[in-house]
C-alpha cells in the first residue's frame, strides 16, 4: 500500500513538474504573431477599405464558401455568397487586429457570423486563460464532413420533396379536404 501511494505521488509530482516547465517556454502563437504582423493587411484611408499585397492573404487563398458551410453552417455561407466584399473586409480587419493568417481569420469570422454571442464568450474566456478554440479547422475531421454531407443531402431532399408535393397540390389540398370532412363541413 505504501509503495503504491508513493508511486502515485511521484507520478503526480513528475506531471506537475513537466507542466510547470512548459510554462516558461515561449508559446508558438507569439512566434506566429510576430511573423504575421510584418505582412498584415493595411487600411487605405482614401478608399476606406482594407487591403493586402501578400497573395497568401488575398480573397480565395484559404478556403471557399463550401468550407464556411462545413465549418459554421449556412449563415456565413450565405454571407459569403451575397456579400463577399463585406465578408472579405471583415476578414482582413480581423487579420490586421489579431495578427493571424487568413484561414484563422476566416474561421473566426465564420464562427462570429454563425453565433456572435458564443464567439464573443469564447474570446473572453480565452483572454482569461481558457483553451483557444481552433475555428479554422472546426468540423473538418473526415467523419464529421461525411456526417454533415449526409445530413445536408437528407434535409435538402426532404425540403425539396415537401415543396414539390406542396406545389403539386398533393399535401396541402388533400389535408385541407380531410380536415373539412372530419369537421363535417364538406
Amino acid at each position: 500500500m505504501y509503495t503504491m501511494t508513493k508511486t502515485i505521488l511521484s507520478s503526480v509530482f513528475i506531471a506537475a513538474l513537466i507542466g510547470c516547465s512548459s510554462a516558461f517556454a515561449p508559446s508558438s502563437s507569439s512566434v506566429i504573431r510576430e511573423t504575421s504582423l510584418s505582412m498584415s493587411p493595411r487600411f487605405d484611408k482614401t478608399s476606406q477599405k482594407w487591403f493586402t499585397d501578400d497573395p497568401e492573404e488575398m480573397a480565395g487563398s484559404s478556403y471557399g464558401p463550401i468550407g464556411s458551410l462545413y465549418r459554421a453552417g449556412p449563415k456565413p455561407f450565405f454571407t459569403r455568397i451575397f456579400n463577399p466584399d463585406t465578408y472579405d473586409q471583415a476578414v482582413l480587419k480581423y487579420m490586421a487586429q489579431d495578427g493571424c493568417d487568413r484561414k484563422e481569420a476566416q474561421g473566426n469570422m465564420d464562427a462570429f457570423l454563425e453565433n456572435p454571442q458564443d464567439w464573443g464568450f469564447q474570446k473572453v474566456s480565452e483572454q482569461n486563460g481558457a483553451y483557444k478554440k481552433d475555428y479554422a479547422n472546426a468540423n473538418m475531421e473526415p467523419k464529421q464532413v461525411i456526417l454533415t454531407t449526409v445530413w445536408g443531402v437528407g434535409v435538402i431532399y426532404f425540403l425539396g420533396s415537401l415543396i414539390y408535393n406542396g406545389i403539386q397540390d398533393q399535401i396541402l389540398v388533400g389535408s385541407f379536404h380531410r380536415t373539412m370532412e372530419l369537421l363535417g363541413m364538406e
